[in-house]
């Protein structure tokens, strides 16, 4: 691999007396798809909020474009470029569709200290969040709540809403949860079409269909350790992996 666009070593986290997250080492490379898979439990979603800053960890490093980025905020994490969706759809009900990107794209231009330059109208920003409506699929959508779409479509939205902000590396947190055959498929087209574009992006998902389509490579953690790395038909073929999920029959 060349020089990786996110290095992580020996990242841990604790929480009390329980370790969530235990001396993980994980390199993602630029314009790639990286799956994370796991059982529940595992300390998949933990690594997402390591990385952006929601938790401090309490040791290890996180690199992104060979900066330490360790313990930053997550204001900070975004405006350097990393981007998160979240497995709980977590939207301005409240606010239009177009506004939720407003107010996402705005959000990584006031961590790069450009809050007044943001607060002006221009027509690059407006173009941008009208290509990102489109890109997925809410162009129609644009003026209504985001409390009044329907699932699919808040999901799609809480991906809008990250795009918006043009981040380089995009952490994917279980985007297909609850979503049907059809709506999958479309999600799976649309991870490939920002592969195209030149992002980045970690996948983080229970669905496996899903996963082993998309993804380069494939990483698994167990109880907040990697238990393997590699290709999917690698992953897939691992005797730890299916323990992991299926568990091992006990000889009485």
């Amino acid at each position: 691999m060349l020089t990786p666009m996110l290095t992580i070593d020996r990242l841990g986290k604790d929480f009390g007396g329980i370790r969530a997250v235990a001396g993980v080492n994980l390199r993602v490379a630029a314009n790639e798809i990286l799956g994370l898979i796991g059982p529940n439990g595992s300390g998949k979603s933990t690594m997402v909020n390591l990385i952006t800053g929601v938790f401090p960890p309490t040791g290890g490093r996180i690199t992104f474009r060979e900066e330490d980025i360790t313990g930053w905020l997550p204001h900070q994490v975004l405006a350097a470029g990393i981007g998160r969706t979240f497995q709980n759809i977590r939207l301005f009900r409240g606010l239009t569709v177009w506004q939720n990107l407003w107010v996402a794209q705005g959000a990584r231009a006031a961590g790069r200290g450009l809050f007044r330059r943001w607060l002006g109208i221009d027509r690059e920003r407006l173009t941008q969040i009208e290509a990102t409506l489109d890109f997925c699929g809410l162009g129609n959508k644009r003026d209504e709540l985001a409390g009044s779409l329907a699932f699919g479509e808040q999901r799609r939205l809480e991906l809008a809403r990250i795009l918006a902000a043009d981040p380089e590396l995009l952490l994917l947190d279980e985007p297909a949860a609850g979503m049907n055959v059809a709506e999958v498929g479309e999600l799976r087209e649309r991870i490939l079409a920002l592969r195209g574009r030149g992002k980045t992006v970690v996948l983080i998902e229970h669905h496996m269909e899903l996963v082993m389509t998309v993804a380069d490579r494939v990483a698994v953690l167990n109880f907040g350790e990697k238990i393997c790395e590699g290709s999917p038909a690698q992953v897939q073929d691992d005797a730890r992996v299916r323990e992991a999920y299926l568990g091992v029959r006990r000889e009485r």
